[in-house]
């Protein structure tokens, strides 16, 4: 994320990174390993910024939504480290993931512990509505999970699954830190909508992009493997595209390689990912889901806080170019 993004927010930003590293003490080595492993791999820490910048967007940023930033960044944390010892992934930030240089049983148990941590900080900030709608948050991010993995290799997942899945597992988090932040406000129903939507919609954006950046991105800046969704068997939507509009061989090509989960077929399915207009199509939604975002930020007063959400907004797709 550029250094413009944080720089109205740099000293609240970095309190959230002094809550995240106390929480991470442990009397067991091993967590506060595997924790600092991960939290000082880097990454864009959108979400944190996200609460940060709703908040100062709706007046300003009090003590608690420091609090609840570290929160949203460590349930995220939790999630990667399951998500990557369920994928077997092996890279993630240009960095080995935690699985592969911890272990898988002690990166799952870890992802508990940060998991846990999070409540412990939610109920301390004693604001049940927060607390319900995390509640609510997480549960939903668990069942996107679920949701992908029981459609991996599956090439028959329809365009509206797909669409369900990235909205839990990603976008929900997104929204979350956006409404959450509204929450501890206190804000206008309206306005707490506004930016949930403004959330969900960027969350949305942002996983499209990530999907086309699989098949097109560049591992010295993505921090991945090329082709791990295939490897995987990931439906996204270059490969739903191409088998809507490809003839049979193309869907045949596609289908297989996801059933199959066989990366080694990358270069064929992507000949007709390209041939089929997979990656503009992609391109093309992200950027309606970036608009949208934007959209939704005319509801809030105009601030250089707003203004630089709706640069996150652009940003978030602008690395496709």
């Amino acid at each position: 994320m550029d250094v413009t993004i944080k720089d109205g927010v740099a000293a609240e930003f970095a309190q959230v990174d002094e809550v995240i590293v106390s929480m991470l003490q442990s009397d067991v080595e091993m967590v506060e390993s595997i924790g600092h492993y991960i939290v000082q791999a880097g990454g864009k820490r959108m979400r944190p910024l996200l609460v940060l910048l709703s908040a100062k967007a709706l007046g300003g940023i009090d003590p608690c939504h420091i609090r609840f930033a570290a929160v949203v960044e460590f349930i995220h944390t939790a999630t990667l480290l399951h998500d990557d010892v369920v994928d077997l992934s092996t890279l993630r930030r240009g960095k080995p993931t935690a699985n592969a240089a911890f272990g898988n049983a002690p990166s799952v148990l870890v992802g508990d512990f940060i998991y846990t941590r999070a409540f412990q900080l939610m109920v301390e900030l004693k604001h049940m509505p927060l607390l319900a709608h995390m509640a609510e948050t997480t549960n939903t991010i668990a069942a996107g999970e679920v949701m992908q993995l029981v459609h991996a290799g599956d090439p028959d997942t329809q365009a509206d699954q797909y669409q369900e899945i990235i909205r839990r597992k990603t976008a929900a988090l997104f929204a979350a830190a956006c409404h959450g932040a509204a929450l501890l406000h206190n804000a206008d129903q309206k306005i707490a909508e506004a930016l949930h939507d403004y959330g969900m919609n960027l969350g949305i954006a942002f996983q499209l992009a990530d999907d086309l950046l699989d098949y097109a991105g560049d591992p010295s800046l993505t921090g991945k493997n090329i082709g791990d969704d295939l490897n995987e068997g990931k439906i996204t939507l270059p490969l739903l595209h191409a088998m809507k509009v490809g003839d049979e061989r193309d869907r045949r090509i596609v289908g297989e390689a996801l059933r199959h989960k066989d990366g080694g077929a990358f270069a064929e399915v992507m000949s007709v990912v390209q041939r089929t207009g997979g990656l503009d199509a992609t391109r093309q939604a992200a950027i309606q889901h970036q608009q949208q975002a934007t959209h939704a930020l005319d509801q809030l007063e105009h601030t250089a806080a707003r203004e630089t959400l709706r640069l996150m907004a652009t940003q978030a797709v602008d690395r496709l170019n």
